[in-house]
């Protein structure tokens, strides 16, 4: 199993690891790690691996190993690999993360704003769209933006917490999407929640820590995608 740090903290740049193993396809196990691996429409993070003689090895994503319970880094092509055992230091590209960062949390104030069941999503370094199961309906993209703005402006804390996987089964109406269901299984799942009472909801991705860090946003664009599909692009500002 790799340890999760960024589950407990978001803004972690860095961290020292052991390597565990290398798969057949090149793919890089740590002991622990600051990589979110890609899921839940989230790209996996990107950096490198600083090795004891100074030396770099560039990753160009992470994702989860078959057995779901491990993080595998994948190097760029043609990158030198490490010797199981050895001890590295691991570095995000902290800018790229960030603007990831920002974006979830901002789709999940769009899921306020638009309380529709979700059917899909997608996150982007600076961008990112939601699709929504919404009947004959006159979206105007400046409204939307305004009360997403509003929300974020606001500040919230943006915090997480557990529950039991029977305690999600007792809420469903906590589960806003409907094609991708948090991952169960494991005893619990994993909760956002935003400011007291603006929004909360399983997610195992990484936030800012409060709302305010968004900065502005724009709907950039409203499709219909099917006959009650509409879906929804946000753009951050800078």
């Amino acid at each position: 199993m790799t340890d999760l740090l960024f589950r407990d903290d978001a803004y972690l740049r860095s961290c020292e690891a052991t390597v565990t193993g290398v798969n057949e396809r090149g793919g890089i196990l740590l002991d622990r790690t600051v990589f979110y691996a890609t899921g839940g429409g989230q790209p996996g993070d990107s950096g490198h691996m600083e090795r004891a003689d100074g030396s770099e090895i560039a990753i160009a994503t992470a994702v989860y190993g078959e057995d779901r319970a491990s993080i595998v880094h994948v190097p760029a092509e043609g990158s030198a690999l490490p010797e199981v055992g050895e001890k590295i230091v691991l570095h995000l590209d902290w800018a790229r993360r960030y603007r990831l960062m920002r974006v979830h949390t901002a789709l999940h104030l769009l899921s306020v704003v638009l309380p529709f069941p979700v059917t899909g999503g997608q996150i982007s370094e600076g961008e990112g769209r939601l699709d929504f199961d919404i009947p004959e309906a006159t979206l105007d993209k400046e409204e939307i933006a305004e009360k997403v703005n509003a929300i974020a402006a606001g500040d919230h804390a943006v915090t997480a917490e557990w529950i039991t996987d029977a305690e999600l089964e007792a809420k469903p109406d906590l589960v806003k999407t409907m094609s991708v269901k948090p991952p169960m299984g494991s005893g619990r799942v994993r909760l956002i929640r935003i400011g007291a009472d603006v929004d909360l909801q399983p997610c195992g991705g990484t936030h800012v820590s409060r709302t305010s860090e968004i900065g502005p946003l724009a709907v950039t664009k409203i499709e219909k995608k099917g006959r009650q599909n509409r879906r929804v692009r946000i753009r951050l500002a800078d």
